[in-house]
Order: C-alpha cells, then structure tokens, then sequence
C-alpha cells in the first residue's frame, strides 16, 4: 500500500493516477486548502476516487497524533510525500504557512515512515535550492546552502532533515529536485496557466525580467515517471563513501538527492511564443523587472537519476503545452 500525500494537488493526482492503473493500492491524503481554487482539487479526486483501490484521508500533516491515527488501520509500505505548501512569492508574505506545512508537516511524515518501517520514502524536493548558484547545469554534487527564498529554505531543510533519519532509523529516503513541473491539471499560481488564461481573455501578461529567464519547463508525465522510478529502487548507504571528503548528493545512510528535470532549458519568451503558437493567438506582454527571490536561470543535470534509476524524459516542449492548452480548454469549457 502506497501512500501518496498532497494527492488533491497537480503532481500528486498524476502520482496517484498512474499508481492506480498500475495495480497498486492508493491512500490519498491532502488538507484541501485554499492556497488556489479549491474546485479545481476536488475535480482531481473525483477522478481519482473512481477506483476501488483509491481511499482519501483529508487531514494536515502537522497535525501527527491524527496523521498516525488515521493510517493505523494501513500497512504502508512505502511514502510519496508530495504534500506541502508551495509557491515562491506566497513564502515571502506568509513564512508561517512554510513552516507549518514543510517543516513541522515534514517532521510528520519521517516520524510516520519509522513507524510503518516503510520500503522507501520518496519526497519532493525543489531546484530552488540551488538558490544564489550560478554554476550551470545545477548538480546535486554541488553544495545547496545558498537558498534565496524561504520556500527553498524549507525544502532544503527537507533534505537534512532527511538524511538524520536515514541516518538514525535506517530508513531509505531519496529526495528529489523537481524543475518547472508543467502539464495537464496544472497549478492556476504557475506561468503556463496565468499566460494561457490571460492571453484567452485578451488580457496583458507579466513577463519579468524583462523575458530573460531560462528554465528548464519539465512535463508532468516525466516527473511522474521518475518518481515511481525512485519510488521502486532500494537505497542502501553508498560504499567507499568517504566522512573526510562528503558528497552531498549521497551518504553512508541510505538516502540519496536526484535533480528531476527536462535537461533542455527554453528563455521564457521561448515558451510564451510555442503557447501563442499552439493557441493562434498574440500575447499582449507587460514586461517587468526581476522580481525578489527569483532566479534567472535554471538547468538540470539530470546524469545520476539516468545513471542510478534510468530516468530519461522524452516530452518535448511542444507537445507538453499543447497536451495543456487541450486539457485547459476542455476542462473550463462552460465554466466561465
């Protein structure tokens, strides 16, 4: 039995999804709150809760006596945390909201996995810890201790935090640096959806930094793919590791760090030409500074997760924003 937390939220419904129609069973946890429409949620589980092997727990996760109550009748085996409050720009008006969710709700599901002696916990973690690095293409070889918002502060915290339990209890984590995750039942706070809403209704969209960002746009299928790919492999501690000359990226416990990216990095205006491309339509665009705690550029080298899990993306840019743009329009069609 597979837990997978924030299970109402984009990543996690595509987790859980593909779970399903592998066979597995499923316990879907997530709080529903309203960091975005709360509709859009609850149109993900209605799906999910289609299958017989689904159960939803609808809880938070800093909240540990009723998180461990409520999966005591479950023998999980293994944990897909997924679950926490995300956002760049929210991180820097409302910090609590991190804390409460990402490090306190964190806590949580490392006590919960020593309790069940899970498999495997897989959790998500950000490029964004790679925070005032310039050093392109990011790699978890390099140190990750410059993060230049409290949201990436947070999941860089995740992965120490990580590592004493490994530590500890001997419990295998793996966690991993997603990058620009975009695609189908998308998050309304991301780029591709504000611009492809804005540009339907003929409104301008803000394009920062003067449309000089680099990201490395990652399609949510592959994403998913690589998840359940860690989700499977067995950690152990990494031998002829050396105390006296530390690798960030793995440890004599069992755990280990994978950047989780596209590995073919677009300029933003890149991006917003393929959506106008794919909509027939101009976009109106307001161009605007660089905004605080952004970072210019983003590039995955995705090397060790192909090499330890055979992880290899294959969406182009294309055909993932096209693949939105088709859910985008059908699932708002008579909605508005």
């Amino acid at each position: 039995m597979i837990l997978v937390t924030g299970a109402a939220g984009f990543i996690g419904f595509h987790v859980a999804s593909k779970l399903l129609k592998e066979g597995y069973q499923v316990i879907g946890l997530d709080n529903l709150n309203s960091y975005y429409d709360v509709k859009l949620k609850k149109s993900r589980l209605e799906i999910l809760s289609k299958s017989q092997n689904f159960t939803f727990l609808e809880l938070h996760i800093h909240k540990y006596e009723r998180l461990k109550e409520e999966c005591s009748n479950f023998k999980i085996e293994k944990i897909v945390h997924l679950a926490a409050q995300a956002g760049v720009r929210y991180s820097i008006e409302n910090p609590f909201a991190y804390a409460e969710s990402n490090l306190v709700g964190f806590t949580s599901i490392l006590e919960l996995a020593r309790l069940h002696e899970v498999k495997n916990l897989v959790y998500a973690s950000t490029s964004s810890v790679y925070g005032a690095n310039t050093n392109l293409p990011f790699s978890e070889k390099n140190i990750a201790d410059h993060p230049i918002q409290f949201y990436a502060a947070t999941k860089r915290a995740n992965e120490l935090m990580a590592h004493s339990y490994s530590s500890l209890f001997n419990l295998p984590t793996i966690g991993l640096r997603f990058f620009t995750v975009y695609g189908p039942w998308g998050r309304p706070d991301m780029a591709l959806f504000k611009f492809t809403k804005k540009i339907l209704a003929d409104e301008p969209i803000d394009v920062f930094n003067h449309g000089n960002h680099i990201r490395d746009f990652t399609y949510v299928d592959d994403i998913v793919n690589g998840i359940i790919l860690a989700m499977n492999s067995t950690e152990t501690p990494t031998s002829k590791w050396d105390p006296s000359n530390p690798k960030p990226h793995n440890s004599i416990a069992p755990y280990r760090i994978y950047n989780i990216g596209n590995s073919q990095p677009v300029t933003l205006m890149e991006y917003i030409n393929q959506i106008e491309t794919s909509l027939g339509k101009k976009a109106s665009i307001n161009f605007l500074p660089l905004q605080k705690g952004d970072v210019v550029s983003t590039e995955s080298d995705i090397s060790l997760i192909h090499e330890d899990l055979g992880y290899m993306p294959t969406t182009s840019i294309e055909q993932g924003i096209h693949n939105f743009l088709e859910w985008y329009q059908d699932y708002y069609r008579g909605k508005k």
